[in-house]
């Protein structure tokens, strides 16, 4: 018995250690917004932790002194009543109060959606079952669960949906806004730092909602404007004979016909851009990475990579699959 209950503590403090680790830890801020909520929540983490004891402590001097009448040090029932209306009413209007106001004009406001003359840069992110659309305007740029942002700068972030509600969430930038179909929402992303920070939809949107994550690159400026532009082209021409049969076999499979490649014939839009998919790190929204073999699991059998997704199987021979990868390769 005894042995149960140290191996049930052991669980369930590796379960609570597990949330405030790893790269969606909401505790370590990578930019000013995110810097502002998490001084909140240490602010309502401190101030419930004090009131915890102070009644904890109450209810130990209470039950300590549960055969004696009166309180300690003397008084009757107005020094009674003068505790409970100084620790019950005033204390918890006046906490509350402070919270209330620090929350209202340094943390809600500095975390509110954006207007568009105080950011560098807009994005666009549109969720769709189950992948996120990325394209920033003004370019012609376009890629999927990867954003790229510079470091410093503050990044409109502009979501909707395509199908279902979906919740986009970087915990180490910002809150989370929901993606709702017809309409858009606003959030601002800023890094003061480089890195890679992860985030997720929050909003249960189908089979495949646990793997709908996205990953937010923040670069040097010079590093992002080098992406951007070659984001921005159109992809390049097969050079060699694999590549371009290659390219005959993704035009006249079912590729072509839920992919967009820019520069080619391929324009379907139920899909991710492949453009430039060797630019990317991950596969079906971080489900798998983006290398060679998982690259090939992925295009024959996606059902068993990720059930219920839209890819469907291509039963291609092994000349085929070869060729098809030599071109899927060379888009970068």
């Amino acid at each position: 018995m005894r042995t149960g209950c140290v191996v049930g503590c052991v669980a369930g403090a590796t379960l609570l250690l597990a949330g405030c680790g790893g790269n969606q830890n909401t505790l370590d801020p990578a930019g000013p917004p995110e810097r502002r909520i998490v001084h909140l929540w240490w602010w309502m983490f401190g101030g419930s932790a004090i009131g915890f004891a102070v009644i904890v402590g109450l209810l130990g001097l209470g039950w300590m002194r549960r055969t004696r009448p009166g309180l300690p040090g003397g008084g009757g029932d107005r020094a009674a009543t003068a505790i409970v209306v100084v620790l019950g009413v005033a204390v918890p209007i006046v906490v509350l109060t402070i919270l209330f106001v620090y929350s209202d004009i340094f943390v809600l406001r500095s975390v509110a959606a954006p207007r568009k003359a105080s950011t560098q840069l807009t994005v666009k992110v549109i969720g769709r079952q189950w992948f996120w659309e990325v394209r920033y305007p003004g370019t012609s740029a376009a890629t999927a669960n990867e954003i790229h942002i510079p470091v410093g700068a503050r990044v409109n972030v502009v979501g909707t949906s395509d199908d279902v509600i979906h919740s986009f969430w970087v915990p180490q930038l910002n809150r989370k806004i929901d993606l709702i179909p017809g309409r858009t929402n606003r959030v601002l992303l800023q890094a003061d730092r480089t890195g890679r920070f992860r985030g997720n939809c929050v909003e249960f949107c189908g089979l495949q909602h646990a793997h709908m994550g996205v990953l937010v690159f923040a670069e040097p400026p010079a590093r992002f404007q080098a992406w951007l532009r070659n984001e921005a082209k159109p992809a390049r021409t097969p050079t060699t004979a694999l590549q371009r049969s290659g390219r005959e076999i993704f035009d006249s499979q079912a590729c072509s016909g839920c992919h967009t490649i820019r520069g080619t014939s391929a324009r379907g839009t139920n899909g991710p851009d492949l453009t430039h998919l060797e630019t990317r790190q991950t596969l079906a929204a971080l489900a798998i990475p983006n290398r060679r073999a998982d690259l090939e699991r992925w295009i024959r059998d996606p059902q068993h990579v990720k059930p219920g997704s839209k890819m469907p199987g291509l039963e291609l021979t092994k000349p085929e699959l070869r060729d098809l990868m030599a071109y899927l390769e060379s888009l970068r």
